[in-house]
């Protein structure tokens, strides 16, 4: 599925902010920049984000990172790995992901209702965690009678899937990982974007602050 999401974030959600910076590996100092880290709203790039001086930010709050003024960020530094976030981070991104899905919900349910085959073997809706070949046919069924409306009306009319945003945050959560080779199923990217070659690779030290170059 092509969401028609942009490669570049015009938004983004707060995973956590460091007022003092990262701290350094062994606990005894820190390198003294505020830092936050964030989850795009279109593409859910992961991305170290740096504040304007003396502007504070809340874990979830939704932040303008586009061309053009911005309120509240100074630079959008660089694109981060699923492993390079915090223990915050890791904690919130469930919440954010959620969050950016509900926000959103008539574009995802329209996925539910126009996803269709990658092949004679496997079909789209089959790549969400939860949905086998049952319940793929239990949807196509439903979606024939009558497009969904909402995420409830999925519920409603699918039984069989109690939670389909629930199911949505696991997608995308799988295809940010990029510790693991993939393969089969998860080899697909239905909502994030198409890492580079490079990305997900160990950085030298002198190219973490590579720019995320924003449009």
């Amino acid at each position: 599925m092509d969401i028609n999401n942009p490669k570049k974030e015009d938004e983004a959600i707060i995973l956590d902010y460091l007022s003092l910076g990262y701290v350094k590996p062994d606990m005894t100092s820190f390198r003294g920049n505020a830092v936050a880290q964030a989850i795009g709203t279109q593409r859910f790039n992961l991305l170290e984000l740096s504040p304007k001086k003396g502007e504070d930010l809340e874990i979830l709050e939704k932040v303008y990172i586009g061309a053009g003024k911005r309120e509240k960020i100074s630079t959008v530094k660089r694109k981060l790995n699923l492993d390079d976030l915090t223990a915050t981070s890791r904690i919130e991104i469930d919440f954010a992901i959620k969050e950016i899905i509900e926000s959103q919900e008539e574009k995802y349910v329209k996925f539910f209702n126009e996803a269709g085959p990658i092949s004679t073997r496997l079909h789209k809706l089959e790549l969400i965690p939860g949905i086998g070949k049952k319940h793929r046919e239990e949807l196509l069924k439903a979606r024939n009678d009558k497009p969904f409306e909402s995420f409830e009306d999925i519920k409603t009319r699918v039984p069989l899937l109690t939670d389909p945003v629930g199911m949505l945050v696991n997608r995308v959560k799988l295809e940010l990982d990029n510790t693991k080779v993939k393969r089969g199923k998860n080899k697909y990217y239905l909502f994030t974007q198409i890492p580079s070659k490079n990305h997900g690779k160990k950085r030298h030290p002198n190219n973490r602050n590579r720019k995320y170059k924003q449009r």
